[in-house]
């Protein structure tokens, strides 16, 4: 028997065209694509009760946008109504208004109604208490005399007279100079960042959303005011249309450092300025870097170093020496302080508990490259440090223009 002469026949005697099949494809039309991401909504809705939202999850938050394209689109709408088992696509429709009296029968609300309240008869108002209540939780730092302003009057008028001088420089503001003992300018009015008390630290909520610190400032006004801001209400402040001050250097000083470059066998050593490194074990700690400790001393380093894990200035920790100047003819403290003053806003800011268990917060830890505190001190000695700032974000020294 012939099978392919029999196949042949079946074939070939196929009135009805029965086997006459098409080639499917596997791809999904356009329809299809359109009524399965439809699903997807409909699933969300059944397994939360809920359309989704414009939240921070992503899936959500894609369905959300998906919804709302759908929606606002008429031929979707029509495509997918027996598909929309939850009513998702059942929005209601504005009333047509054609004519002042269809204004007035359209208010489901009663607001147009014949009452006999007046239009400023307010329901649902809080009383006394509570609006102080409100107050009181939402509140906003507003300026108020300063009782004790004789005690800053003087440094205003002394930053004033350093402006003048040349000692100081308006500086653009940004947040590697925002730091507490720094003068400001806003809307041409000097002001002074006393302290800072924070109360929030930096965080990250569980979406992944970053919380930066916080907290009031104290500020003082050259016009005798001062406010408790946010710290991030002052720094929008600032950015939206404020300078920094620099910090003074007294050109005297400045000049001494220049001098004591020269040393000759009349000079008499005054003492040591050294830069550290921190050997800690604390995670928190080593995981920072360029993270140094500049001080000074007055006897050598290795003897003032040899008590470091016993004490709260050293981070309770051995230290390592990375840079030691020694100092003739000038006061070591000030060369110590133009240096702090410099990488104010790099200043790391750390509880250290001592052997006894009472609280620390070392002031002379900084955060910045040790190439770029070994320039400075060149700076400082060349009298040129008045003409720089130092940059946090990119921990580098920037050119006052």
């Amino acid at each position: 028997m012939d099978k392919k002469k029999i196949l042949d026949d079946i074939f070939s005697n196929d009135p009805f065209g029965l086997l006459n099949v098409k080639a499917t494809s596997s791809a999904k039309t356009e329809d299809q694509r359109l009524v399965q991401s439809f699903d997807e909504i409909n699933e969300f809705y059944k397994n939360h009760n809920r359309e989704p939202k414009q939240v921070n999850d992503i899936n959500e938050r894609g369905l959300y946008s998906r919804l709302q394209g759908i929606r606002t689109n008429v031929e979707k709408v029509e495509a997918l109504k027996k598909y929309d088992v939850n009513n998702l696509l059942d929005i209601p429709q504005p009333e047509q208004i054609d004519s002042i009296d269809d204004i007035f029968s359209s208010d489901p609300f009663g607001i147009l109604g014949g009452s006999d309240e007046g239009l400023f008869d307010f329901k649902n108002v809080p009383n006394k208490e509570e609006m102080e209540q409100r107050m009181s939780a939402d509140f906003v730092a507003r300026r108020k005399p300063c009782k004790d302003f004789d005690k800053y009057e003087p440094l205003f008028k002394k930053v004033q007279g350093e402006l003048k001088s040349g000692k100081r420089k308006i500086v653009d503001f940004n947040i590697s100079n925002f730091q507490e003992e720094t003068f400001y300018v806003h809307n041409g009015i000097i002001f002074y960042i006393e302290k800072i008390d924070y109360s929030r630290k930096d965080h990250y909520r569980e979406d992944g959303t970053r919380v930066r610190k916080d907290g009031r400032t104290r500020c003082i006004f050259e016009n005798g005011t001062e406010s408790n801001m946010l710290k991030r209400s002052v720094e929008k402040m600032l950015y939206d249309n404020g300078k920094a001050i620099s910090h003074s250097v007294d050109t005297d000083e400045i000049e001494l450092f220049k001098n004591a470059q020269t040393i000759t066998d009349e000079d008499k050593p005054t003492g040591f300025v050294y830069v550290l490194s921190s050997l800690s074990n604390d995670p928190k700690i080593k995981e920072i870097q360029h993270l140094y400790k500049i001080g000074y001393s007055t006897i050598p380093v290795h003897e003032r170093i040899k008590n470091a894990e016993k004490e709260p200035t050293y981070l309770m920790a051995p230290v390592k020496v990375e840079s030691e100047y020694e100092t003739y003819n000038m006061n070591t403290q000030k060369f110590e302080q133009l240096l702090h003053n410099f990488f104010g806003s790099a200043c790391l800011n750390v509880d250290v508990y001592d052997s006894k268990g009472k609280r620390h917060i070392p002031q002379e830890w900084f955060i910045a490259p040790i190439h770029i505190i070994d320039r400075v001190v060149d700076l400082i000695l060349q009298g040129e440090i008045v003409n720089y700032i130092y940059h946090l974000q990119s921990e580098s020294i920037q050119k006052i223009k």
